[in-house]
């Protein structure tokens, strides 16, 4: 209501005047808890997104989904070339024709393969809306998306770190595509918190680099294993290799 009209009621009548009061702290408080929110949401989120893309639910992409994965099923078992378009259908529950008219060739549906269940949109989408300029709370992050989808698709990793050249070289751009588009996020983070002078770091790509690697290589050593690691082993691998970066880069 207006300061000069009647709205201000018995104030105005004892002299006083009616102020807003400002609460800074609340404020700050209000979106440092938020930002802890998004940081809890954003995991749930996407696995909520996974859970819906590899359901039943939609009929009409249901054959497209069953090929794709009857085929990582089945490549990770017998390779590549030991693999059958044939043997693809089947286990699908479709016939060859259906495969070819989705794909075209076997080796465009492992194209697909990459393309549709590899990491390259969720990162970008986690770097655009997840992360807070924290570096702590931000390579947590991170390091806890990689892990998880990297694990999702431990077989389809390893079809291409298998394929010893036999896959098509298309397949292996593709496969390839993923961690170019991680390199690039990443090497885009850390030059923006060196410009903030939140991080100290001559060389943000090599930095990028560097913790892609480091996290790279702990997926990668227990691939072998039938089952992935235990997530409190993950877990603390992550939080000791994201305290040790932290304390490198920071100022």
């Amino acid at each position: 209501m207006s300061r000069n009209g009647a709205g201000a009621g018995p104030d105005r009548r004892r002299g006083k005047r009616r102020e807003t009061p400002l609460v800074p702290y609340a404020g700050r408080a209000a979106f440092s808890a938020l930002d802890g929110l998004r940081q809890m949401v954003y995991p749930l989120r996407m696995q909520v997104l996974t859970y819906i893309r590899g359901s039943s639910m939609d009929n009409h992409r249901s054959a497209k989904e069953r090929l794709m994965t009857a085929a990582v099923e089945l490549m990770a078992e017998k390779g590549y070339d030991g693999t059958t378009t044939k043997e693809i259908a089947a286990a699908a529950g479709v016939n060859e024709i259906t495969l070819f008219r989705h794909f075209g060739s076997k080796q465009q549906l492992l194209e697909q393969v990459f393309r549709s269940f590899h990491y390259g949109d969720e990162m970008t989408a986690l770097f655009r809306e997840a992360l807070t300029g924290d570096l702590h709370r931000d390579l947590l992050l991170i390091s806890r998306t990689y892990h998880r989808i990297m694990n999702r698709n431990r077989k389809l990793l390893s079809i291409a770190l298998k394929g010893s050249g036999q896959l098509p070289q298309e397949v292996y751009r593709e496969a390839g595509r993923h961690p170019q588009i991680l390199r690039d996020l990443l090497t885009g983070y850390f030059a923006d918190m060196a410009a903030k002078k939140k991080v100290y770091t001559p060389n943000p790509e090599m930095t990028a680099l560097s913790f892609m690697w480091m996290n790279y290589g702990a997926f990668v050593s227990g691939l072998e294993a039938k089952r992935a690691a235990p997530e409190d082993k993950i877990e603390a691998f992550i939080e000791e290799s994201v305290r040790l970066f932290v304390k490198a880069l920071t100022p």
